[in-house]
């Protein structure tokens, strides 16, 4: 209601100050029923994934168009310039392109609030000497035309005149981080955000400088558009931060990949090639109701796909059963990768499905996978503690940050449980994920590849495209009491 009030209030202020000759902003949203967002596609900001429309910016616009209680109408391209132009004849009302601004742009169109800060970084490939310095560049820097890295290097420029800069009218910026990992450019000026995405993918790519530091993301609404879509926009991004919305949105897409390990991820890149199709087959056969990959995900984690693996702990196998865990899912040998993993496989739908039923997907699965590794009590524990500081005990972003806490005395000492390394937990969930994501993408890579000869259009996807989205939430399960933990 105070949302709504406040809005009223902008529009009596501005109505009484200055006449009105055309209807406001945000008038013409409600008529419509529509609010249309121009957005890129690319991992942090659109894409269609296995589930439907996915992506940071979308869920950020979805969330908008909720809030006003009209349809999310996607228009969506490859390059920003299309959005500029469609910005400027009135096609679309904002967009939300997942990037810093630069000024030009900022001086052309109307800055949102920013929620976001990201720094622009110079990126080489690991394999290549690092550069040291802008005096170390042997080659150009390439960067997209008219983006903020462009603005960033050519100001450089007036101070470092031997820079190389080469500047780019076909690519986008994923485009571009691929080049510099396949060696066909040297460098590039991205977004750490960004850089952190790719870098699941593509683990040569390292940072050699940063030219900026905590540059505004943020949405762009025409230059001459009234306050009312502005007003709306404060609020919405206030309420968001006042409600730890941001914080579970940023978590879900880039809290698990801020800690990279560069040779982690090449041996995990490699052992997708040489060790997974080794049991491939038995992932999907035991995988159940879960996604198979996410399966493979965990027994990396646990064993680095070795049936036989063995910790000083007494958990044995793929999977790193204990006795107990082994003998509750019917196990009779661990070191059997078949048994593990169908064994695995149970035990962590057993705590999915013994989880409180009102926590949603995806946080429900965190929440699985961290009491797989830590146990179920302890990942309570670390619930009742994040309800005790009155935020939401259902959110993993809120609760990740209390788990840590669980091996204090001062904290450990309130709960049922006792001590735990909670912050194990946390590091054990965000590489699971890591590793999910980077399988995701390197299996669908491969079927993509396998149907070209005969491709498919999906929606959403193509330039210029406008999809009308609707947002869906899995459901979950009943909570159960405890159960013995496996490792």
């Amino acid at each position: 209601m105070r949302f709504f009030l406040t809005v009223l209030l902008w529009i009596l202020l501005l109505t009484g100050c200055t006449p009105a000759p055309a209807p406001m902003h945000l008038h013409q949203i409600y008529q419509r029923d529509s609010i249309r967002v121009g957005i890129l596609n690319g991992p942090t900001s659109y894409f269609v994934g296995p589930d439907g429309a996915t992506g940071y910016e979308y869920e950020l616009a979805q969330a908008l168009a909720d809030k006003l209680g009209v349809k999310l109408q996607l228009v969506s391209a490859f390059h920003i310039d299309e959005l500029l132009v469609k910005l400027s004849n009135g096609d679309i009302d904002l967009i939300a392109s997942g990037s810093t601004i630069s000024e030009a742009l900022q001086q052309k169109y109307r800055l949102a609030p920013a929620y976001q800060l990201a720094d622009e970084v110079l990126v080489f490939g690991q394999l290549s000497r690092k550069p040291k310095s802008l005096q170390d560049l042997d080659r150009p820097i390439v960067v997209l035309k008219g983006s903020s890295q462009a603005e960033t290097l050519l100001a450089l420029k007036t101070t470092e005149p031997q820079l190389q800069i080469e500047l780019n009218d076909t690519d986008d910026p994923t485009e571009l981080l691929q080049k510099v990992a396949e060696g066909k450019i040297a460098y590039t000026l991205a977004d750490s955000h960004m850089l952190a995405i790719n870098q699941r993918f593509y683990p040569n790519l390292g940072v050699a400088l940063t030219l900026k530091r905590q540059q505004p993301v943020a949405w762009l609404l025409p230059k001459n558009s009234d306050d009312s879509l502005y007003a709306v926009l404060i609020e919405f991004f206030g309420r968001s931060y006042e409600g730890a919305d941001l914080l579970t949105l940023e978590d879900k897409y880039f809290g698990h990949v801020r800690r990279f390990n560069y040779a982690d991820t090449l041996d995990y890149i490699e052992a997708i090639d040489k060790t997974l199709p080794r049991y491939k087959s038995l992932f999907e056969q035991h995988a159940g109701p879960l996604d198979w990959r996410l399966l493979a995900a965990l027994a990396y984690q646990e064993s680095r796909w070795d049936p036989k693996a063995r910790s000083p702990q007494g958990v044995v196998g793929m999977m790193m059963l204990t006795v107990d865990t082994a003998n509750l899912m019917k196990v009779s040998s661990r070191v059997d990768a078949a048994q593990s993993i169908r064994g695995g496989s149970r035990y962590l739908q057993r705590m999915l499905d013994r989880l409180p039923a009102r926590i949603p997907m995806p946080d429900r699965l965190w929440f699985a996978l961290a009491a797989y590794n830590l146990g179920l009590s302890h990942v309570e524990s670390a619930r009742l503690l994040t309800e005790k500081d009155g935020a939401n005990a259902d959110n993993w972003a809120e609760v990740k940050q209390r788990l840590p806490q669980l091996r204090q005395r001062k904290y450990y000492r309130h709960t049922r449980t006792g001590y735990a390394r909670g912050d194990m937990a946390v590091y054990y969930v965000e590489n699971i994920r890591r590793y999910y994501d980077t399988l995701l993408w390197v299996d669908e890579r491969k079927q993509a590849e396998q149907a070209q000869k005969a491709p498919s259009p999906q929606a959403g996807v193509a330039t210029g495209n406008s999809v009308t989205t609707k947002a869906a939430v899995k459901p979950g399960a009943d909570a159960k009491k405890s159960e013995p933990k496996p490792n």
